[in-house]
């Protein structure tokens, strides 16, 4: 396996309506590691847009057919950075191709899909990687090291928040996040990485009973003027008890005013963790920290938990994190974190939390 990492990415885009995230997160953190890495090509759904992109961004190819690109046998990872509704399709095409691939999070837009990519990854063994970011947040990885060695002692209670603020009024880019099947909510999404944090960081979960409704039934289609019913899940409320027996409590909403910034708060037997961040996935996340009945503190976060260049800013910031984790992983031959096993844990849990609030039940988990 060469050292050289040739990527194509779908759906960062130049143009107005693009992939924001793409071109905004995806493309910088590229540029920003020359080494390994190599923006090969820019697949978009228009060759004129295709080809824009690929020049704004350095990259040799573009492409408008998807299946050229994962063709090519001179490009290595392929990047899917659309809509959640059209990972399932891409992806599965990449995997098919023989592709080591990387999808943002969420993997798929239900718990079927995101069984069916994980499973064919693992059948043809190859490498994957998923959006779910804050896996390579510095801070978050330092807080976890901090529990496995035992800074608090024994974890027993847990509690994370977090309320963002709702867009009520959309153009007609982002009407379809409106309903839950298209997968892209404020329960897979903000939802998704900020429990996916307390997975990561106190332990996965082997119970749940959760509560989850839709609070703003309608929001205003800009383009027209009139009202369009919503049914995704903005209001969310979860009791979880992990593998380890600490409790863990998680409140996800969208509001219309006054938002705060999550906040994860770990108790245990000999001390305690604080994990504040601005944006979910993005940070800047700070951590602070007491050891028996101290004040709480500001931690240093030790230097080689920071992988990425310190001139990069967010969103680019822990993206470019998890292409380096990627990279080592690849070099050493061994399975990347958050890959898509990991993402099917995540897909598994949201499923448990839908169905404990439908049923009004505690589900016990795998």
């Amino acid at each position: 396996m060469g050292n050289r990492i040739r990527v194509g990415i779908v759906g960062a885009s130049v143009t107005p309506g693009g992939s924001g995230w793409g071109a905004q997160a995806h493309v910088p953190a590229l540029q920003a590691l020359p080494d390994p890495y190599e923006l090969k090509a820019v697949c978009t759904a228009h060759e004129q847009t295709a080809k824009a992109s690929a020049a704004a961004f350095g990259a040799e190819l573009a492409f408008a057919d998807f299946e050229l690109m994962v063709e090519r046998p001179d490009i290595d990872l392929i990047v899917v950075t659309v809509r959640a509704p059209q990972h399932y399709g891409l992806t599965m095409q990449s995997l098919e191709a023989g592709k080591a691939t990387f999808c943002e999070w969420p993997l798929g837009a239900n718990l079927s899909e995101a069984q069916a990519m994980a499973d064919l990854a693992g059948t043809a063994r190859l490498p994957t990687l998923v959006g779910l970011q804050a896996r390579s947040d510095p801070t978050i990885r330092a807080a976890r090291e901090l529990i496995a060695g035992g800074y608090v002692g024994t974890v027993l209670v847990a509690n994370m928040s977090y309320f963002t603020s709702g867009v009520y009024q959309r153009g007609k880019g982002r009407l379809w996040q409106a309903w839950r099947q298209n997968g892209a909510n404020p329960l897979t999404i903000i939802g998704g990485h900020s429990m996916d944090i307390v997975r990561y960081v106190v332990g996965d979960f082997s119970d749940v009973a959760a509560h989850v409704t839709t609070q703003t039934r309608q929001w205003i289609d800009t383009e027209h003027g009139h009202p369009i019913d919503v049914d995704s899940p903005d209001t969310i409320g979860v009791v979880a008890r992990t593998h380890g027996g600490a409790e863990a409590t998680m409140q996800i909403a969208t509001v219309p005013t006054g938002a705060s910034e999550l906040r994860l708060e770990i108790y245990g037997t000999a001390g305690r963790l604080v994990l504040s961040a601005d944006n979910v996935n993005q940070g800047p996340t700070k951590l602070h920290g007491a050891e028996g009945k101290d004040a709480l503190a500001p931690l240093p976060i030790p230097d080689k938990f920071n992988l990425a260049p310190a001139s990069l800013s967010n969103p680019a910031r822990n993206v470019a994190e998890a292409y380096v984790r990627y990279a080592q992983a690849r070099a050493e031959d061994q399975p990347c974190n958050p890959n898509f096993d990991a993402a099917l844990g995540m897909h598994r849990f949201i499923d448990a939390i839908e169905r404990s609030s439908d049923e009004g039940v505690t589900l016990r988990l795998p």
